[in-house]
């Protein structure tokens, strides 16, 4: 193994590849591992699904560092290079251990998605949407139901007017206003966007059971979170996780760095979201202090991203679309998530990787 592996060797063009990369840097590098098998869905080729867990670094420390890759399926495709990065990385490795820490990877928590080129799972859900309690009935998100219609048209591409009463809401409510309505989440239009589901997903369910044996006697809880599709090309936000607490911010900040943002003072590229996963760590890990980021790397612009996403929804809710026009939208979305250029994935291992060690040294203090 060397030092610094080779950022672009590391990622990978399908969740199949992807997912052969991790189990075999994870074993070479002597990490534990167990796989949550999906029980109904497969893979685009027909392959098996997976939410596949590698475990290392000090067993029975009582801080431990998650990185999670693949929450929003396609996007795994940066979080899994990311990982298999880290597991290959011979200074990490020796960071971990001075530290005296454990670490948990979870690959893929979204495995339907990653392998079908989707940002949501099997049902649609967008599972960081999903993390919130269904005990009660979500409140409706009476801006959301404003522009569902407009966000998926009946045909694609949509037409000039659809674009023209998109344009004028931007232009009478302001771009972080539509930003919010479309993308906050929602639990009342299964056929729509950024869509929270009705009831606790596969991979949240697992992913809890994860965090539950593997934080939950643990003083110290970390999370990393490996999204892309917000903010420049490449640039890396580090986007606090966790409620609206001055504290924690301020401790998320003392161990990634004073341009720790959050969507709580408005200083992140996100808008405030609902069911995001830092409540299944806080649930499963109740004693457990809890420091994350969602670690956000920048592809396209926003409005082509989110029109990535709008053909990605009109295409699921039409199964008689052609295969030409299937094939074109499953490209754009992974183009959309993943850029697939040696610079880029340098990038974007460098600045996860800082990331990752910065949680180290912040749970060995």
């Amino acid at each position: 193994m060397s030092a610094m592996p080779d950022p672009a060797e590391a990622f990978s063009a399908t969740y199949a590849e992807a997912r052969g990369k991790f189990l075999a840097a994870a074993t070479a590098r002597g990490y534990g591992l167990e796989s949550h098998v999906h029980p109904t869905a497969r893979g685009a080729a027909g392959e098996p699904l997976a939410l596949d867990v590698a475990t290392g670094g000090r067993p029975g420390a009582k801080r431990l560092l998650v990185i999670t890759s693949g929450t929003h399926g396609v996007e795994g495709h940066c979080g899994s290079g990311c990982q298999v990065g880290l597991l290959r990385d011979d200074a990490f490795a020796t960071a971990v251990d001075a530290a005296g820490v454990a670490v948990a990877m979870v690959h893929a928590v979204n495995p339907y998605g990653f392998s079908h080129l989707r940002r949501t799972n099997e049902d649609n859900v967008d599972l960081n949407r999903n993390f919130r309690a269904f005990a009660t009935p979500p409140e409706p998100n009476a801006e959301y139901a404003e522009v569902h219609r407009l966000l998926v048209p009946e045909t694609w591409p949509p037409p000039r007017e659809n674009e023209a009463h998109i344009a004028a809401y931007i232009a009478s409510r302001g771009p972080a206003a539509f930003q919010r309505a479309v993308s906050s989440g929602q639990c009342e239009f299964a056929d729509g966007l950024f869509y929270g589901g009705s009831g606790p997903a596969w991979s949240n369910t697992v992913l809890r059971g994860v965090l539950r044996s593997r934080g939950a006697t643990r003083e110290s809880v970390a999370l990393v979170d490996v999204h892309t599709g917000l903010g420049p090309c490449g640039l890396g936000e580090k986007i606090y996780l966790g409620r609206d607490d001055a504290a924690a911010v301020g401790r998320t900040r003392s161990y990634f760095g004073a341009d720790v943002t959050s969507y709580y003072d408005g200083s992140s590229t996100s808008a405030p979201l609902t069911g995001v996963i830092f409540e299944a760590a806080l649930d499963a890990c109740p004693a457990a202090e809890f420091t994350g980021i969602g670690l956000e790397f920048g592809t396209l612009d926003l409005p082509s991203v989110l029109d990535a996403l709008r053909a990605d929804q009109w295409l699921a809710n039409r199964a008689g679309a052609d295969d030409a026009q299937r094939a074109a939208i499953r490209r754009t979305m992974r183009d959309a998530f993943y850029v697939d250029r040696p610079d880029w994935k340098a990038m974007v291992w460098g600045q996860a990787r800082v990331a990752a060690l910065q949680a180290v040294k912040g749970l060995g203090r």
